[in-house]
């Protein structure tokens, strides 16, 4: 080390406010090291005896011994009995010597991808809303939660456990959520289903990945409606799947087009209760027809009831699940549109034969969904909270979509048809003659409002573009005052 000139620096990376927090011996190692790999001490450098340095920083000789000693441990000094402690040689000029080239602030350098992780790229993620925007869709109310009972609850449920929810939990679920989920699908959606059928996942998107990865060859062919679901299609094509489009009219599923599928695929992804976005509901002839076809090819009908428990005009038509006595069907489960996003719990009901393969294939993705949250909302369902916030929410949503139709009636007549759905938590709407979908996007976004477009729903451009307009997550009142700014927008 040149007396004076290393030194210097080495005081002034000591004081980084990014070391201020660490161990004095971890703050010397770090800082010595960063200066190995930045050149400033070249590879073949006699660094000073631990004690001459100790005093130059005024710090105790062990501080830098031991700082040396793991220098030396991690390769990069060589010690030598009687010469000294000497940089590394083999660190590699490449990395000491030659900074890279100088890219823009805030610039990304391409890397070699794989063939998967190119098509990922390329194809985008899916970028759920952070934050309540008018009218960003799958947002449910989340103001007029009852935190302090899932509080309550929570703490319940950790006293009762104690350590043993900070521990690895059971990939298929904790088995009295299980039960509660088996027990509410079965009372509410006609299903039939046992604690042991069910598997909980992180979300709706981790199941239809796990479905994706289980159930078919990479490059093979998946069923999907058409126009259907945006994070569906994306867990299938990370899980390198072909997606093979089915036409949807008024009564959902085209039962003619899946039958004439030739493509070879032995699953098909519905939306039957509440169509995605079309708010069709699958006809009850046509239902019985798609667990035939699932038992026929010896296939699988991934049922995604995404939000069946808002249904504002009687009661939802009972789970194809629940209708299927071939058991053929995975159904889908999420709490992140009935209770909040940020809960981050889904569950499938399996048919039994498909339960380990699934089980397997989650623990290998990631685990487990942590315990706590699990056991907590056992309880709330347990305790009737579920049921009951549930019963609010179906009638504070039915009242807002009823105030998103009279806004779009009142203030766009002359941009858009509202398509009042039967359920959900937004609403369709169809641009008149002459409207460019993506222009109205763009207009929208200027003025703050988030105008999700019906065209990207679909495998081919539709006759006519429009947007799906979230509101639940908005009083009448913000719905009126989003659609006047947007009105204002168009022109």
């Amino acid at each position: 080390m040149t007396p004076q000139f290393e030194l210097d620096i080495l005081k002034i990376r000591l004081a980084a406010p990014a070391l201020a927090a660490l161990d004095l011996r971890v703050r010397v190692q770090r800082a010595l090291r960063q200066l190995i790999l930045d050149g400033v001490l070249a590879p073949g450098l006699r660094l000073p005896a631990t004690r001459a340095l100790a005093q130059s920083l005024g710090v105790s000789r062990d501080t830098v011994e031991q700082a040396y000693a793991q220098l030396r441990l991690d390769g990069y000094l060589r010690r030598q009995a009687g010469s000294g402690s000497f940089v590394s040689q083999t660190i590699g000029a490449s990395l000491l010597g030659k900074p890279p080239p100088a890219s823009l602030p805030g610039s990304v350098q391409p890397v070699a991808l794989s063939a998967r992780g190119a098509q990922i790229l390329a194809s985008g993620g899916v970028a759920d809303q952070q934050s309540v925007k008018a009218f960003a869709t799958g947002l449910p109310e989340t103001r007029a939660f009852p935190v302090d009972v899932w509080e309550r609850l929570r703490r319940q449920a950790a006293g009762e456990h104690r350590a043993g929810v900070l521990l690895h939990g059971d990939p298929q679920g904790a088995e009295p959520l299980r039960q509660a989920i088996a027990d509410y699908v079965n009372l509410e959606r006609g299903a039939r289903a046992t604690a042991g059928q069910v598997l909980v996942l992180s979300s709706t998107r981790q199941a239809l990945y796990l479905c994706a990865q289980v159930l078919a060859d990479a490059h093979g062919p998946i069923l999907m409606e058409d126009p259907g679901y945006f994070g569906a299609r994306k867990a299938f094509e990370m899980a390198q799947l072909r997606v093979v489009p089915v036409p949807v009219d008024a009564q959902g599923l085209s039962i003619e087009h899946l039958r004439a599928d030739r493509s070879g695929a032995n699953t098909v992804y519905v939306t039957p209760s509440h169509q995605y976005p079309t708010g069709a509901t699958l006809a009850l002839e046509r239902r019985l027809a798609l667990t035939a076809w699932a038992a026929e090819r010896q296939g699988w009908i991934i049922e995604d009831d995404y939000d069946s428990q808002f249904h504002y005009a009687g009661l939802p038509t009972a789970c194809v699940q629940g209708l299927d006595t071939q058991q053929r069907t995975i159904y889908l489960g999420t709490f992140a549109k009935s209770l909040y996003p940020g809960l981050r719990i889904g569950y499938m009901v399996l048919p039994p034969a498909l339960v380990k393969p699934m089980t397997h294939a989650r623990s290998i993705l990631d685990g487990h969904t942590p315990q706590l949250d699990q056991l907590t909302l056992a309880r709330f369902i347990a305790d009737g909270h579920f049921a009951a916030h549930v019963r609010a929410m179906r009638k504070v949503y039915a009242v807002r979509r009823d105030a998103m139709a009279q806004a779009v009636q009142r203030h766009l007549p002359h941009v858009v048809a509202a398509q009042l759905p039967p359920g959900g938590l937004q609403m369709p709407c169809l641009l008149h003659g002459g409207r460019d979908e993506l222009d109205t996007i763009r207009l929208a976004a200027q003025a703050g409002i988030v105008l999700p477009g019906l065209s990207r729903l679909y495998a081919t451009p539709p006759e006519r573009g429009g947007w799906l307009l979230g509101f639940a997550a908005l009083t009448p009142h913000e719905i009126d005052s989003g659609i006047v700014r947007l009105a204002r927008a168009l022109g």
